[in-house]
């Protein structure tokens, strides 16, 4: 049943879906969506055999599941019960994407992993990166993603240790990497930082300056900083919004509209992938990163 209406449910725990999410979808040509709001853990299975059964097998990869949220593990463990839920010959297509996080940290990546080359040809491989506002949902994404890239990766916490040592035993668990972890609450813990960075990654709270002029100085080290809080001020003084590779005190610069760009297409394509496929699909990080480092070269 090739011919058969694609149709995405969405899925949050949240009290609304997204609409930056319905958006994206609708302009990937879905026509028929299905938005779910406060939707619990334990109501995952039965909302995706219901998507599921209700259409014959040759439909069943034309039914696409978006999960969102703002939470990268409950989002995890919504399409790991999803993907549970599913058996032949009813699969359907999963695509997480908690607050945009799996598509703008793989887009924050694949710039920077672009940029990176230029001056360091091995690229992420043994590259020290300092990922600021970690605690965060982006932020701990670009982190995953980094470090199964061959990066050594430290979150940094500006509220004490507890909140990004429990992140990372929780990425370690999930996905098999080690972080370590640094404390960056005050100005003299990111002097000591920054020197040691040969990568920054500024993700965290919308129009706060994490770093500033004095802090990149002395990032003698660095190669490339990037940082996706478009609302003024930056997150690392001195990226504009559209910088690709703008020149810093030592590095370059990489601002959120040209990650923002990045994510766009990202998070388009692979919609657009799931509401074409004749075979369904399950989208994660990994389809998310490759696509983006197609899209970069």
């Amino acid at each position: 049943m090739a011919d058969a209406a694609p149709i995405l449910h969405l899925i949050s725990p949240l009290p609304h879906v997204s609409p930056f999410d319905v958006n994206m979808a609708a302009d990937a040509g879905y026509v028929h969506l299905a938005p779910y709001s406060r939707v619990a853990l334990d109501e995952v299975r039965d909302l995706v055999q219901d998507m599921m059964f209700s259409r014959a097998p040759a439909a069943a990869a034309r039914t696409g599941l978006f999960i969102g949220g703002k939470d990268a593990g409950l989002a995890l463990d919504m399409a790991e019960i999803a993907r549970q839920s599913i058996f032949p010959p009813f699969e359907i297509s999963i695509f997480p994407d908690p607050a945009g996080s799996f598509t703008t940290a793989a887009a924050m990546i694949a710039r920077v992993e672009q940029a990176l080359k230029a001056t360091r040809p091995e690229g992420l491989k043994g590259a020290a990166v300092q990922v600021y506002g970690a605690t965060g949902v982006v932020g701990g994404v670009a982190a995953i993603i980094a470090a199964r890239n061959g990066a050594n990766v430290t979150l940094v916490s500006h509220r004490g240790l507890g909140a990004v040592e429990l992140k990372a035993q929780d990425y370690a668990r999930r996905f098999g990497v080690t972080l370590a972890c640094a404390e960056g609450a005050d100005e003299a813990q990111k002097f000591a930082l920054v020197p040691q960075a040969d990568v920054i990654l500024a993700a965290g709270k919308a129009g706060v300056e994490i770093l500033n002029a004095e802090h990149l100085s002395a990032a003698t080290r660095l190669k490339v900083a990037a940082d996706v809080n478009a609302v003024p001020p930056a997150g690392i003084a001195g990226i504009g919004a559209h910088d690709a590779a703008a020149p810093l005190p030592h590095g370059v610069g990489i601002g959120a509209l040209a990650i923002g760009q990045l994510k766009y297409q990202v998070q388009h394509l692979l919609l657009k992938r799931m509401r074409e496929t004749e075979h369904a699909l399950f989208i994660g990080l990994d389809e998310a990163f490759a696509l983006a480092r197609e899209l970069t070269v």
